[in-house]
């Protein structure tokens, strides 16, 4: 689904939030094959025994990547993924962790080259089942103006 959201529609302040997502063994080991990390902390169970978390924890570039997915609704054709930063892995997401994501439009600005287009920052923190806070990152938005 298509729907035009241009630069001036952005409302600092308004909130999202996604439903949850359950994060499986099988998404660990894809992420892994995926990216080539195969770190013991995400794959070898005897191992994380002796560890601070006592089990495995999943790829924080898998949540992250997760996470972003579930933000991802309708396409917006006047806007673009511009990157993302402050990018903080907070806490550990073990398998079996429900994940969900909170996003708030934080900031707008005039891009300082492209004068057709703002900069819009959405502030993204991905929640556990309990609520906590396990990433918090931000995403910039490059937008189209309406009278552009």
């Amino acid at each position: 689904m298509f729907k035009s959201i241009f630069y001036e529609d952005y409302i600092v302040d308004s909130k999202r939030e996604t439903l949850g997502r359950t994060i499986t063994e099988t998404d660990v080991v894809m992420h892994a094959g995926q990216t080539g990390d195969f770190y013991p902390h995400h794959m070898d169970a005897e191992w994380c025994k002796t560890q601070d978390f006592s089990q495995r924890i999943a790829h924080g570039t898998l949540i992250f990547s997760v996470g972003v997915g579930m933000t991802a609704g309708a396409v917006n054709p006047e806007s673009m993924s511009y990157g993302y930063d402050r990018l903080r892995f907070i806490r550990p997401v073990f398998i079996g962790d429900t994940i969900h994501v909170n996003v708030t439009i934080k900031e707008k600005r005039d891009h300082p080259k492209r004068t057709q287009q703002g900069v819009v920052t959405e502030l993204v923190e991905i929640f556990n089942q309990h609520n906590e806070l396990v990433i918090v990152c931000e995403h910039l938005l490059l937008v189209n103006k309406k009278d552009a």
